[in-house]
């Protein structure tokens, strides 16, 4: 889903719109603000403390893309900012990309490393009211928030399950228990009884999944604690957290958000990594870039070898912007390839 649009006319302009555009306000970073070119305008964040490796890695990408423009942007002190700025400003040029500014800032103003007049670029620096510009306003109205710090995104995702949440993941797993009644008078019928309590989880689990997306849609409430917990433990099998996936569309893209935001955060750990990935994918979908890595970074801690996890490991550093990468394949076509 391509980003509203933001008109930038100044360096205060940018400076007021780049925390819109990664979701909370940078501190101790580098944003790279790329604009124009076949991708349109794209924001991506390192900490200043990021490896010479991924400064390397990600300037490569944005040479790749070939944008009309680029914006370097360092928050922080100068001595740190400075060198990282440099590296990347240094590598994007030597490869024919166009720096249109380089700015740092620093408790509300910034600096100019490109601009040595003291009439527009005092040495002090240029206030710049962030929260109450113009930019900010459109931002706001077209749906883009800045949360104020990264830390507070990761607080919105952090785990809130509780003991009632832990007593319906026990209803859930006995539940499914239940319905593994394997007789044990011979390989072939226990095979034939592992199948058939195969196809009845995907079954269920597509329709939990069809009505959670469908209320979410509708503006409905969001999962009770029996339904959250049986989704965790039905989303083990792929069917089912496919169904999910190929479901995420670019239309309704903020309620999928929304649901598997909910239900990661509710969760038992054991069940985490398919709605985490689920949401990581939704968010990246939406130019959540933040939101999609914290989640996706959730996944990987909770099972380092999920597959969905290292996939969307993969996209994601590929630098491939999420509107290239459509979902060409349907509900039906799932059920013809399972």
């Amino acid at each position: 889903m391509r980003p509203n649009t933001l008109r930038l006319r100044s360096p205060a302009d940018v400076v007021a719109a780049i925390p819109y555009l990664v979701g909370f306000h940078p501190a101790d970073s580098v944003v790279v603000l790329c604009c124009g070119g076949a991708d349109g305008a794209y924001a991506i964040r390192l900490d200043l403390t990021a490896s010479d490796a991924l400064l390397d890695h990600v300037t490569e990408l944005i040479t790749r893309r070939r944008p009309a423009d680029v914006i370097l942007t360092g928050y922080g002190p100068g001595a740190r900012v400075t060198p990282v700025v440099e590296r990347v400003g240094d590598r994007l040029t030597r490869d024919g990309v166009r720096l249109r500014e380089v700015l740092r800032v620093e408790d509300g103003r910034y600096w100019s490393y490109l601009c040595t007049d003291p009439a527009c670029c005092p040495p002090e620096g240029t206030f710049v009211d962030v929260r109450g510009s113009a930019v900010a306003a459109a931002a706001i109205a077209g749906g883009l928030v800045a949360l104020p710090d990264r830390e507070e995104l990761a607080r919105m995702i952090a785990p809130m399950g509780g003991e009632a949440m832990r007593q319906a993941t026990e209803r859930a797993e006995r539940r499914l228990t239940s319905w593994a009644d394997v007789p044990r008078d011979g390989v072939a019928r226990a095979d034939a009884t592992r199948g058939r309590m195969a196809r009845r989880v995907a079954e269920e689990g597509v329709r939990l999944v069809r009505l959670l997306i469908e209320r979410a849609r509708a503006g409905g409430d969001p999962p009770t604690d029996e339904e959250v917990a049986w989704l965790g433990v039905l989303l083990v099998n792929l069917r089912v957290r496919d169904e999910a996936w190929v479901r995420i569309d670019d239309g309704e893209i903020g309620a999928h958000i929304r649901l598997w935001r909910d239900v990661m955060r509710r969760v038992a750990e054991p069940y985490l990594p398919g709605p985490a990935c689920l949401l990581a994918f939704a968010a990246w979908r939406a130019g959540e870039g933040a939101l999609a890595n914290l989640a996706l970074d959730r996944a990987l801690a909770a099972d380092p070898h999920y597959s969905m996890a290292r996939l969307l490991h993969e996209l994601f550093v590929s630098g491939l912007p999420p509107w290239s990468v459509p979902l060409d394949i349907t509900s039906e076509q799932l059920d013809e390839a399972s």
